[in-house]
């Protein structure tokens, strides 16, 4: 297996997260060899049609307001949507991932699908150990798992690294939660494998912030998706259109 290769820029930091793991939260083993997958792509995957010829493109997404939305790069052609209502729990979440076409805008392409964040709910000045996801655009380019590569178009490191035998909030196992992972670029170095423990910010900020196999219990900070949209995820990813998740409570990404 090879190392990641530096690739291109990814949106600022902008928070700190941990998960809910052993190998991340900021006890991250140092980054493991890797293979990489990454043949380009020909445009927006397929999914639901936007607005017909002749209409107005949709130039925002839907329950993303005007700053939430001018928060994401003029570049920026795939946004995976993590949010919820904490008054309703502050763990459940939905999950949709949007592209955009210069003729049609904004459309759906994947989603709502259920997910998971932190014990906690969310937060906009995350710290260490304290069990909340941060809300915010984060890029995410780098993926990896347990599991053999399954057709990302994503830089891939596949390690053994990624086994957790423990067990979550609830008593779940966690057996099989980092068979995939995507790294969120939150106080990490873009370009590297998720298990890569360099903290930008400091180690106060946390770091580890990834998606991953849902255990069936909330996460320290993490998100977590049904093992079968994880695979679904990562297939649908270009990384020529510059992924970002957009994550947090429903009323903030309005504004």
């Amino acid at each position: 297996m090879r190392r990641p290769t530096a690739r291109r820029t990814c949106l600022p930091v902008l928070v700190a997260v941990c998960c809910l793991s052993v190998v991340s939260c900021g006890n991250t083993p140092a980054p493991h060899a890797s293979t990489h997958s990454a043949a380009p792509s020909s445009g927006t995957p397929a999914g639901p049609r936007g607005p017909g010829p002749g209409s107005r493109p949709d130039a925002r997404i839907p329950g993303l307001g005007p700053a939430t939305q001018a928060a994401i790069a003029a570049g920026t052609r795939q946004v995976l949507v993590v949010t919820g209502d904490p008054s309703t729990s502050p763990s459940h979440v939905s999950a949709s991932l949007y592209g955009r076409e210069d003729t049609v805008g904004w459309r759906r392409v994947a989603g709502p699908w259920q997910a998971r964040n932190a014990v906690r709910g969310w937060t906009r000045d995350h710290r260490a150990g304290d069990l909340r996801t941060p809300s915010g655009v984060f890029g995410i380019r780098d993926a990896g798992g347990l599991l053999p590569d399954p057709g990302t178009r994503l830089p891939y490191d596949r390690s053994e690294e990624f086994r957790e035998p423990g067990t979550g909030f609830y008593g779940e196992s966690l057996e099989g939660t980092f068979d995939y992972v995507l790294a969120i670029d939150y106080n990490r170095r873009p370009g590297t494998s998720p298990l890569d423990k360099s903290r930008p910010l400091g180690e106060e900020k946390g770091g580890g912030l990834w998606i991953h196999v849902d255990h069936e219990g909330p996460t320290k900070g993490c998100v977590a998706l049904p093992r079968s949209r994880m695979r679904q995820l990562l297939r649908l990813l270009r990384p020529e259109h510059r992924p970002v998740v957009v994550m947090g409570p429903r009323a903030e990404l309005l504004r």
